[in-house]
Protein backbone atom coordinates (compact mmCIF):
# COMPACT_ATOMS: atom_id res chain seq x y z
CA UNK A 1 0.00 0.00 0.00
CA UNK A 2 1.02 3.36 -1.03
CA UNK A 3 0.05 6.33 1.36
CA UNK A 4 0.02 10.04 0.00
CA UNK A 5 -0.42 12.79 2.50
CA UNK A 6 -1.43 15.99 0.98
CA UNK A 7 -3.62 19.17 2.57
CA UNK A 8 -7.41 19.15 1.84
CA UNK A 9 -6.92 21.94 -0.59
CA UNK A 10 -5.01 19.49 -3.05
CA UNK A 11 -7.82 16.98 -3.18
CA UNK A 12 -9.08 17.05 -6.30
CA UNK A 13 -12.77 16.76 -7.95
CA UNK A 14 -11.84 12.90 -8.41
CA UNK A 15 -10.88 12.63 -5.17
CA UNK A 16 -14.08 13.93 -3.68
CA UNK A 17 -15.70 11.57 -5.91
CA UNK A 18 -13.73 8.71 -4.71
CA UNK A 19 -14.60 9.80 -0.95
CA UNK A 20 -17.99 10.48 -1.38
CA UNK A 21 -18.14 6.66 -2.89
CA UNK A 22 -16.11 5.14 -0.38
CA UNK A 23 -18.33 6.51 2.53
CA UNK A 24 -21.96 5.55 0.41
CA UNK A 25 -20.75 2.21 0.25
CA UNK A 26 -20.20 1.48 4.40
CA UNK A 27 -23.22 2.47 6.53
CA UNK A 28 -20.60 3.06 9.50
CA UNK A 29 -19.38 6.16 7.53
CA UNK A 30 -22.47 7.79 7.11
CA UNK A 31 -21.47 10.55 9.11
CA UNK A 32 -20.77 14.44 7.92
CA UNK A 33 -17.95 14.12 10.30
CA UNK A 34 -16.08 11.95 7.96
CA UNK A 35 -17.55 13.80 4.75
CA UNK A 36 -15.09 15.26 2.05
CA UNK A 37 -17.36 18.54 3.27
CA UNK A 38 -15.85 18.80 6.69
CA UNK A 39 -12.47 18.12 6.64
CA UNK A 40 -11.89 20.34 3.29
CA UNK A 41 -13.66 23.50 5.51
CA UNK A 42 -11.84 23.12 8.54
CA UNK A 43 -8.80 22.49 6.46
CA UNK A 44 -9.55 26.02 4.86
CA UNK A 45 -9.26 27.71 8.45
CA UNK A 46 -6.58 25.41 10.22
CA UNK A 47 -3.45 24.87 8.21
CA UNK A 48 -2.43 21.51 10.71
CA UNK A 49 -4.84 19.81 8.85
CA UNK A 50 -4.06 16.82 6.42
CA UNK A 51 -5.25 13.79 4.43
CA UNK A 52 -3.77 10.59 3.81
CA UNK A 53 -4.58 9.09 0.50
CA UNK A 54 -4.35 5.14 0.55
CA UNK A 55 -3.21 3.59 -2.35
CA UNK A 56 -3.25 -0.18 -3.86
CA UNK A 57 -2.05 -0.16 -7.43
CA UNK A 58 -3.95 2.68 -9.05
CA UNK A 59 -7.21 2.77 -6.97
CA UNK A 60 -7.64 4.46 -4.15
CA UNK A 61 -8.94 2.32 -1.26
CA UNK A 62 -9.23 5.08 1.97
CA UNK A 63 -8.87 8.48 3.26
CA UNK A 64 -7.74 9.45 6.51
CA UNK A 65 -8.49 12.95 7.49
CA UNK A 66 -6.37 14.10 10.77
CA UNK A 67 -4.28 17.06 12.15
CA UNK A 68 -0.90 17.02 12.67
CA UNK A 69 0.09 18.80 15.74
CA UNK A 70 4.33 19.79 17.19
CA UNK A 71 6.32 16.74 18.23
CA UNK A 72 4.63 14.07 15.75
CA UNK A 73 1.27 14.23 17.79
CA UNK A 74 -1.81 13.53 15.45
CA UNK A 75 -5.76 14.35 16.72
CA UNK A 76 -8.83 14.21 14.60
CA UNK A 77 -10.04 17.28 12.15
CA UNK A 78 -11.65 19.33 14.17
CA UNK A 79 -10.58 17.53 17.61
CA UNK A 80 -13.07 17.93 20.42
CA UNK A 81 -15.61 19.07 18.03
CA UNK A 82 -16.33 15.62 16.10
CA UNK A 83 -18.37 12.69 17.85
CA UNK A 84 -17.62 10.61 14.59
CA UNK A 85 -13.65 10.06 13.33
CA UNK A 86 -11.56 7.25 11.34
CA UNK A 87 -10.76 6.34 8.03
CA UNK A 88 -13.01 5.95 4.93
CA UNK A 89 -11.51 2.96 3.23
CA UNK A 90 -12.77 0.37 1.06
CA UNK A 91 -14.34 -2.90 2.89
CA UNK A 92 -11.89 -5.59 1.98
CA UNK A 93 -8.49 -3.48 2.33
CA UNK A 94 -6.19 -4.42 5.23
CA UNK A 95 -4.83 -1.25 6.79
CA UNK A 96 -1.79 -1.55 9.28
CA UNK A 97 -2.31 0.87 11.81
CA UNK A 98 1.09 1.61 13.14
CA UNK A 99 2.41 1.67 9.20
CA UNK A 100 -0.40 3.98 8.43
CA UNK A 101 0.49 7.04 11.16
CA UNK A 102 3.96 6.16 10.48
CA UNK A 103 3.20 7.39 6.77
CA UNK A 104 1.17 10.02 8.21
CA UNK A 105 4.54 11.63 9.81
CA UNK A 106 2.84 10.25 13.35
CA UNK A 107 3.96 9.15 16.78
CA UNK A 108 0.79 9.22 17.90
CA UNK A 109 -3.15 9.16 16.79
CA UNK A 110 -5.38 10.02 19.98
CA UNK A 111 -9.02 9.72 19.25
CA UNK A 112 -12.07 9.74 21.19
CA UNK A 113 -14.98 8.91 19.24
CA UNK A 114 -13.47 6.58 16.68
CA UNK A 115 -16.08 4.42 14.70
CA UNK A 116 -16.89 0.87 14.87
CA UNK A 117 -14.90 -1.33 12.55
CA UNK A 118 -11.99 0.75 12.15
CA UNK A 119 -8.38 -0.71 11.66
CA UNK A 120 -6.83 1.52 14.26
CA UNK A 121 -9.18 -0.33 17.11
CA UNK A 122 -7.02 -2.22 19.30
CA UNK A 123 -8.26 -4.42 22.56
CA UNK A 124 -6.92 -1.94 25.48
CA UNK A 125 -9.00 1.00 23.86
CA UNK A 126 -12.39 1.86 25.70
CA UNK A 127 -15.86 1.52 24.16
CA UNK A 128 -18.45 4.13 24.44
CA UNK A 129 -22.28 4.33 23.84
CA UNK A 130 -23.33 7.29 21.47
CA UNK A 131 -27.07 7.57 21.48
CA UNK A 132 -29.38 8.26 18.09
CA UNK A 133 -32.71 8.98 17.06
CA UNK A 134 -33.67 5.62 14.95
CA UNK A 135 -35.86 6.82 12.46
CA UNK A 136 -34.98 4.42 9.80
CA UNK A 137 -39.62 3.23 10.79
CA UNK A 138 -40.72 6.59 10.61
CA UNK A 139 -41.48 9.18 12.68
CA UNK A 140 -44.54 7.92 13.97
CA UNK A 141 -43.20 4.73 15.13
CA UNK A 142 -40.08 6.24 17.02
CA UNK A 143 -43.04 8.34 18.53
CA UNK A 144 -44.46 5.07 19.79
CA UNK A 145 -41.73 3.45 20.98
CA UNK A 146 -40.49 6.54 22.71
CA UNK A 147 -44.36 5.96 24.26
CA UNK A 148 -42.93 2.75 25.77
CA UNK A 149 -39.59 3.32 26.46
CA UNK A 150 -40.04 7.24 28.63
CA UNK A 151 -43.24 7.19 28.25
CA UNK A 152 -43.60 9.68 31.08
CA UNK A 153 -40.87 12.38 29.69
CA UNK A 154 -42.88 12.34 26.56
CA UNK A 155 -46.17 13.26 28.34
CA UNK A 156 -44.58 15.81 30.51
CA UNK A 157 -43.16 17.11 27.49
CA UNK A 158 -46.37 16.94 25.80
CA UNK A 159 -47.87 18.94 28.83
CA UNK A 160 -45.42 21.05 28.96
CA UNK A 161 -45.62 22.08 25.16
CA UNK A 162 -49.56 23.01 25.63
CA UNK A 163 -49.01 25.03 29.12
CA UNK A 164 -46.71 26.83 27.45
CA UNK A 165 -48.49 27.84 24.43
CA UNK A 166 -51.72 28.48 26.87
CA UNK A 167 -49.77 30.50 29.10
CA UNK A 168 -47.40 32.39 26.29
CA UNK A 169 -48.85 31.96 22.40
CA UNK A 170 -48.45 29.54 19.92
CA UNK A 171 -44.78 27.50 19.10
CA UNK A 172 -43.71 28.05 15.33
CA UNK A 173 -40.95 25.46 13.62
CA UNK A 174 -38.21 26.85 11.48
CA UNK A 175 -36.25 24.28 10.13
CA UNK A 176 -33.32 24.53 7.96
CA UNK A 177 -33.21 28.16 8.28
CA UNK A 178 -29.99 29.71 6.69
CA UNK A 179 -30.39 32.94 9.02
CA UNK A 180 -27.52 34.11 10.84
CA UNK A 181 -29.69 35.92 13.15
CA UNK A 182 -30.89 32.90 14.95
CA UNK A 183 -27.86 31.04 14.41
CA UNK A 184 -25.55 34.07 16.75
CA UNK A 185 -28.79 33.88 19.21
CA UNK A 186 -27.97 29.75 19.59
CA UNK A 187 -24.20 30.63 20.01
CA UNK A 188 -24.81 33.08 22.65
CA UNK A 189 -27.35 31.14 24.49
CA UNK A 190 -24.37 27.83 24.05
CA UNK A 191 -22.11 30.13 25.43
CA UNK A 192 -23.86 30.75 27.92
CA UNK A 193 -24.45 27.26 28.92
CA UNK A 194 -20.72 26.82 28.81
CA UNK A 195 -19.97 29.69 31.54
CA UNK A 196 -22.58 28.42 33.74
CA UNK A 197 -21.65 24.68 33.46
CA UNK A 198 -18.25 25.62 34.36
CA UNK A 199 -16.62 24.56 30.55
CA UNK A 200 -14.58 26.59 28.33
CA UNK A 201 -16.47 28.54 25.59
CA UNK A 202 -15.91 26.69 22.18
CA UNK A 203 -17.17 29.76 20.45
CA UNK A 204 -14.37 32.03 22.05
CA UNK A 205 -12.13 30.79 19.69
CA UNK A 206 -12.85 33.01 16.36
CA UNK A 207 -12.67 30.31 14.02
CA UNK A 208 -14.95 27.87 15.06
CA UNK A 209 -17.55 30.65 14.94
CA UNK A 210 -16.55 31.02 11.17
CA UNK A 211 -16.67 27.43 10.17
CA UNK A 212 -19.95 27.20 11.58
CA UNK A 213 -21.01 30.26 9.73
CA UNK A 214 -19.56 28.55 6.44
CA UNK A 215 -21.01 25.20 7.58
CA UNK A 216 -24.45 27.24 7.78
CA UNK A 217 -24.05 28.25 4.05
CA UNK A 218 -23.26 25.14 2.62
CA UNK A 219 -26.30 22.86 1.87
CA UNK A 220 -25.70 20.69 -1.18
CA UNK A 221 -27.06 16.80 -1.85
CA UNK A 222 -24.47 15.11 0.20
CA UNK A 223 -23.74 17.48 2.81
CA UNK A 224 -25.19 20.67 4.31
CA UNK A 225 -25.39 22.73 7.98
CA UNK A 226 -28.38 22.31 9.51
CA UNK A 227 -30.41 25.43 11.67
CA UNK A 228 -33.61 24.64 13.40
CA UNK A 229 -35.41 27.18 16.00
CA UNK A 230 -38.36 26.89 17.78
CA UNK A 231 -40.40 30.34 18.13
CA UNK A 232 -42.84 31.56 20.82
CA UNK A 233 -44.55 34.19 18.47
CA UNK A 234 -41.57 35.83 16.89
CA UNK A 235 -38.76 35.29 19.96
CA UNK A 236 -36.51 32.20 19.77
CA UNK A 237 -36.52 30.01 22.36
CA UNK A 238 -34.69 26.83 21.38
CA UNK A 239 -33.09 25.34 18.76
CA UNK A 240 -29.85 23.35 17.19
CA UNK A 241 -27.12 23.46 14.34
CA UNK A 242 -25.88 20.48 13.35
CA UNK A 243 -24.57 18.61 10.24
CA UNK A 244 -25.70 16.33 7.39
CA UNK A 245 -25.51 13.94 5.13
CA UNK A 246 -28.06 12.91 3.12
CA UNK A 247 -29.51 10.58 5.60
CA UNK A 248 -27.95 11.13 9.11
CA UNK A 249 -27.96 14.46 11.37
CA UNK A 250 -25.32 14.78 13.75
CA UNK A 251 -26.40 16.19 16.79
CA UNK A 252 -23.87 19.25 17.33
CA UNK A 253 -24.89 22.39 19.29
CA UNK A 254 -28.18 22.48 20.93
CA UNK A 255 -28.74 25.44 23.48
CA UNK A 256 -32.28 27.40 24.83
CA UNK A 257 -33.30 30.22 26.29
CA UNK A 258 -33.39 29.74 30.11
CA UNK A 259 -36.20 32.04 30.68
CA UNK A 260 -38.19 29.21 29.59
CA UNK A 261 -36.66 26.43 31.30
CA UNK A 262 -39.04 25.01 33.69
CA UNK A 263 -40.92 24.28 30.12
CA UNK A 264 -38.19 21.74 29.16
CA UNK A 265 -37.79 24.08 26.13
CA UNK A 266 -34.85 21.55 24.66
CA UNK A 267 -37.38 18.91 25.03
CA UNK A 268 -39.93 20.42 22.88
CA UNK A 269 -37.56 21.11 20.75
CA UNK A 270 -35.63 18.15 19.83
CA UNK A 271 -39.00 15.69 19.44
CA UNK A 272 -40.02 18.79 16.79
CA UNK A 273 -36.65 18.73 15.28
CA UNK A 274 -36.77 14.93 14.80
CA UNK A 275 -40.27 15.33 13.10
CA UNK A 276 -38.63 17.43 10.54
CA UNK A 277 -35.89 15.98 10.11
CA UNK A 278 -37.88 12.60 9.03
CA UNK A 279 -39.88 14.89 6.74
CA UNK A 280 -36.69 16.20 5.06
CA UNK A 281 -35.31 12.41 4.09
CA UNK A 282 -32.86 12.02 7.80
CA UNK A 283 -33.24 8.36 8.96
CA UNK A 284 -30.86 8.80 11.87
CA UNK A 285 -30.13 11.62 14.22
CA UNK A 286 -26.84 10.72 16.28
CA UNK A 287 -26.71 12.53 19.54
CA UNK A 288 -22.93 11.88 20.08
CA UNK A 289 -21.49 9.96 22.86
CA UNK A 290 -21.70 12.18 26.63
CA UNK A 291 -23.71 11.29 29.47
CA UNK A 292 -27.12 13.46 29.25
CA UNK A 293 -29.77 13.18 30.79
CA UNK A 294 -32.19 14.41 27.50
CA UNK A 295 -30.04 11.81 25.50
CA UNK A 296 -31.00 9.11 27.32
CA UNK A 297 -35.10 9.46 27.10
CA UNK A 298 -35.04 10.28 23.85
CA UNK A 299 -32.95 7.59 22.08
CA UNK A 300 -34.36 4.45 20.67
CA UNK A 301 -30.86 3.11 19.61
CA UNK A 302 -27.05 3.88 19.66
CA UNK A 303 -23.96 3.07 18.40
CA UNK A 304 -20.30 2.37 19.73
CA UNK A 305 -17.47 5.00 19.96
CA UNK A 306 -13.84 4.01 20.96
CA UNK A 307 -11.13 6.11 22.92
CA UNK A 308 -7.59 5.77 22.85
CA UNK A 309 -4.80 6.27 20.84
CA UNK A 310 -2.21 4.12 18.10
CA UNK A 311 1.41 4.94 19.13
CA UNK A 312 4.82 3.88 17.70
CA UNK A 313 7.80 3.65 19.59
CA UNK A 314 9.17 7.52 19.62
CA UNK A 315 9.96 10.36 22.44
CA UNK A 316 6.87 12.44 21.14
CA UNK A 317 4.66 9.20 21.72
CA UNK A 318 6.05 8.79 25.02
CA UNK A 319 5.55 12.83 25.95
CA UNK A 320 2.02 12.58 24.95
CA UNK A 321 1.40 9.37 27.41
CA UNK A 322 2.99 11.30 30.05
CA UNK A 323 0.53 14.27 29.66
CA UNK A 324 -2.68 12.77 28.45
CA UNK A 325 -3.09 9.15 29.09
CA UNK A 326 -3.28 9.53 32.78
CA UNK A 327 -5.71 12.15 32.67
CA UNK A 328 -7.78 10.21 30.22
CA UNK A 329 -8.08 7.47 32.44
CA UNK A 330 -8.75 9.66 35.36
CA UNK A 331 -11.57 11.04 33.74
CA UNK A 332 -13.01 7.99 32.20
CA UNK A 333 -13.40 6.65 36.20
CA UNK A 334 -14.90 9.74 37.50
CA UNK A 335 -17.30 9.42 33.89
CA UNK A 336 -18.26 5.60 34.35
CA UNK A 337 -19.29 6.04 37.95
CA UNK A 338 -22.74 7.63 38.58
CA UNK A 339 -21.43 9.49 42.00
CA UNK A 340 -18.42 10.71 41.08
CA UNK A 341 -19.42 12.30 37.85
CA UNK A 342 -22.42 13.84 39.80
CA UNK A 343 -19.98 15.49 41.83
CA UNK A 344 -17.45 16.67 39.18
CA UNK A 345 -20.61 17.73 37.35
CA UNK A 346 -21.80 19.68 40.69
CA UNK A 347 -17.98 21.31 41.14
CA UNK A 348 -18.39 22.67 37.83
CA UNK A 349 -21.73 24.36 37.98
CA UNK A 350 -20.44 25.95 40.82
CA UNK A 351 -17.14 27.03 39.37
CA UNK A 352 -19.11 28.30 36.56
CA UNK A 353 -21.61 30.15 38.84
CA UNK A 354 -18.73 31.85 40.47
CA UNK A 355 -16.71 32.53 37.52
CA UNK A 356 -19.56 34.27 35.76
CA UNK A 357 -20.17 35.90 39.19
CA UNK A 358 -16.62 37.68 39.07
CA UNK A 359 -16.85 38.49 35.32
CA UNK A 360 -20.37 40.19 36.24
CA UNK A 361 -18.48 42.44 39.09
CA UNK A 362 -15.17 43.44 37.26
Amino acid sequence: MRVSVVQPRDLGPVDIDRWRTLQGADAAFDSPFLSPEFTITVGALQERVRVAVLHEGQDVVGFFPFERHPMGIGMPVAAGLTDAQGLVHAKDVEIDAQSLIRACGLAVYEFDHLIAGQPLLQPGHSRHPSPIIDLRDGFESYIETIKVTSGKTYRSTAYKSRKLQRDAGPLRHDYATTDLAPLRTLLGWKTEQYRRTGRNDRFARPWIVELVERFLATDTEHFGGVLDMVYLDDRPIAGHFGLRTGTTLAGWFPAYDTAFAKYSPGLIHHLAMAEKAAEAGIQVIDMGRGEKEYKEKLKNGEYEVSEGRVARLSPGAGVHWMLRVPVRKARGTVLANPLLRTTADRALKTYGRLRTSLQSSS
